[in-house]
């Protein structure tokens, strides 16, 4: 048994140190040297990304069109609870490019819009249909969002709707 152990602690003392050598070759550096070459190459990489994002903006702009509401607000009145309240939005390309609506997003699960799938062409219009459907825990007076994501600058334009929510009658 001696003899063993005599036999296998070298060749561990000797694989301990031949780990740590490798594990130090492969240690990261602590630090890093700027030289005149990596300060071109990080200044050329940098110009590189900055001219590429000039280019994908200016192409977005080249996209873009603009975009009116017939009505950017509908109150639904009075409505009974657990009802499905419809209205219409006429949404009118006023650019040149056609118009592509992104997405129709409602502030809540109540609320449920749709939108045009196809681009709407520069002077034609279409509809985003908006359906509330409120619950009985909703009653009183309501107020939501529907949010227009489209191609145009503004990005974003924001639609409200509103009722009073009663307790629907038997």
């Amino acid at each position: 048994m001696k003899r063993l152990i005599i036999f296998i602690l070298p060749l561990l003392l000797f694989s301990a140190c031949t780990n740590q050598e490798s594990a130090t070759k492969n240690e990261e550096p602590k630090s890093i040297v700027a030289t005149d070459e990596t300060v071109r190459e990080l200044r050329q990489s940098l110009s590189d990304v900055e001219k590429e994002e000039q280019r994908l903006e200016q192409e977005a702009l080249a996209n873009m069109t603009t975009m009116s509401f017939d009505k950017m607000s509908h109150d639904y009145g009075k409505v009974p609870a657990d009802t499905d309240n419809k209205t219409t939005f006429r949404v009118t390309n006023t650019g040149k490019k056609p118009l592509v609506i992104e997405k129709v997003s409602a502030s809540c699960g109540c609320t449920t819009p749709s939108k045009p799938e196809k681009p709407i062409p520069p002077g034609k219009s279409d509809e985003i249909v908006v359906v509330f459907h409120p619950k009985e825990t909703q009653l009183g007076q309501q107020n939501k969002t529907v949010t227009v994501m489209a191609n145009t600058n503004p990005k974003m334009e924001v639609l409200n709707i509103s009722a009073m929510v009663e307790k629907k009658k038997n």
